[in-house]
């Protein structure tokens, strides 16, 4: 028998993913929120070592090289997310290996902003990590609670800038920019601000995601799964982090 969840902003938690899921049969082990909580710590620390390769490369100077990897790393860990979000088994053999291509991608790309604005990396790091902790106290106090609607404007707010992101995209193979989006003018500020705050709600809908999970007693792939959910988000608001704190040291 299947079981319903309620649905997520975050790709690699969803509504139709959730819905497949069979209940854990007897003798077999459940999901777990520790055991996902310590198999997205697993992730997180694959991810940091392996963005030590390019980091170094283009510390070197070697920036070629480093494009390169990065490239490779988005190219893979495109593939591997969607396999993954299509196919919730695959979780447990593909999480690690997504999160080290995604290491060596944001390894690359934190390299190049640290070269111009020293110091941004680790702030970046560390204002993640801040708000990923602030939401999860906000979730498990229950100061915030993942209601239908809270769920419904999150999901708006994401499907919109993603949009927009796809646009602006478009628009620059015409050579064409979008100042709020690209600019560090208060415009593009406050659009990363808010782009983080729905990046940090998102948290909430995954946390919210995996917390149902456990209680519904999803099979214990799932842990990878919802491991590999969080990771997305993590990615995300820490790459926009890196751009508002470029941004405010342009100031």
């Amino acid at each position: 028998m299947a079981f319903q969840f309620r649905r997520s902003s975050n790709p690699g938690l969803n509504q139709n993913t959730f819905a497949r899921v069979p209940r854990v049969g007897f003798g077999e082990q459940p999901m777990t929120v520790a055991g996902t909580v310590n198999k997205s710590f697993l992730m997180l620390v694959v991810m940091m070592v392996c963005a030590l390769w390019p980091w170094s490369q283009a510390s070197a100077g070697n920036l070629q090289a480093a494009a390169g990897l990065m490239e490779i790393g988005a190219i893979g860990g495109f593939v591997l997310a969607l396999i993954i979000s299509f196919k919730p088994t695959t979780a447990p053999y593909l999480a690690l290996p997504y999160a080290a291509l995604e290491g060596v991608v944001l390894g690359g790309i934190s390299a190049m902003f640290e070269q111009r604005y020293p110091g941004i990396a680790i702030q970046a790091i560390a204002a993640t990590f801040a708000a990923t902790l602030v939401m999860l106290v906000l979730y498990r106090t229950r100061v915030i609670r993942v209601t239908d609607r809270l769920r419904a404007v999150v999901i708006g707010a994401m499907f919109g800038v993603m949009l927009l992101y796809v646009g602006t995209w478009i628009l620059s193979f015409f050579h064409v920019a979008v100042p709020f989006v690209n600019g560090g003018g208060p415009l593009g500020i406050a659009f990363s601000v808010f782009v983080i705050g729905v990046a940090a709600f998102m948290l909430l809908l995954d946390f919210d995601m995996i917390e149902q999970g456990a209680a519904a007693g999803a099979p214990q792939y799932m842990e990878w799964y919802g491991a590999f959910g969080l990771m997305v988000t993590l990615v995300w608001m820490y790459v926009e982090m890196l751009r508002l704190l470029s941004q405010l040291r342009e100031r």
